[in-house]
């Protein structure tokens, strides 16, 4: 490790311990130069401004939220495996609350933390294997912004409150409700067009060289129309 990459170790490290200890505020640069036995404008030749040096220690936190991400073993029922993803990512916003506000809080303002990515990139996988399966109701990208938006909305709702009076049996129906508004019943029991639709919308980038670029715009574009098709439902009168 190189003299430069140790001291930027040794200042996010004691920005985090500030943060965790002291909230937000504490992480000033006099207080991070002095913990970290370093003069201020190395903070600024290292990380730009203090905003450089949140993100870092954001990103730290959130290599901690991917670990998790990455041991989670995936199932045969892809809807389970979301639903687990959901939980996940709530508990890593109760365990890391300091963390989760700068990733999700005070950073994000058009500078996304880059790892967030690599968060949002799971959770794509994760809808398109419902997707694959026939199980999507709505495009990808539309389940992907429900999810995500619902998810983190949550988190943060919850920790806007007391940790004595946090009502985790909310996180639960918000996640059903989600979830179960994005997804249907497996497409072999259903003859739902549009489901069926947005399964194989979801399988066509894998076809490869197997269609020219006209070939897989049509496509998509047909499969767009219909995966937006809602058959009227029979009218159920006793």
């Amino acid at each position: 490790m190189s003299e430069r990459e140790a001291v930027r170790r040794r200042i996010v490290g004691a920005a985090t311990r500030l943060l965790e200890s002291e909230g937000r505020e504490a992480v000033t640069t006099r207080a991070v130069s002095a913990a970290a036995g370093v003069q201020p404008p190395t903070i600024y030749r290292l990380f730009t401004d203090m905003r450089g040096l949140l993100e870092a220690v954001a990103e730290s936190g959130f290599n901690e939220y991917l670990a998790r991400k990455r041991e989670q073993r995936l199932t045969d029922d892809p809807v389970a495996d979301l639903h687990a993803g959901w939980d996940l990512h709530v508990q890593f916003g109760l365990d890391y609350p300091a963390h989760y506000l700068l990733m999700y809080g005070q950073t994000g303002q058009g500078h996304a933390v880059p790892a967030v990515n690599e968060g949002l990139a799971r959770l794509r996988m994760l809808v398109e294997r419902i997707a694959a399966a026939g199980r999507l109701t709505v495009g990808v990208d539309t389940a992907i912004a429900m999810v995500h938006a619902a998810c983190v909305g949550t988190t943060l709702g919850l920790l806007a409150s007391a940790p004595a009076e946090r009502d985790l049996d909310r996180s639960r129906r918000l996640r059903e409700s989600t979830i179960g508004a994005v997804t249907g019943r497996p497409v072999a029991a259903t003859d739902d067009l549009a489901q069926r639709a947005v399964g194989l919308k979801a399988a066509l980038d894998q076809a490869g060289g197997m269609l020219t670029p006209g070939e897989h715009a049509i496509l998509g574009e047909l499969l767009d129309r219909l995966a937006g098709h809602r058959a009227p439902r029979a009218d159920r009168r006793a």
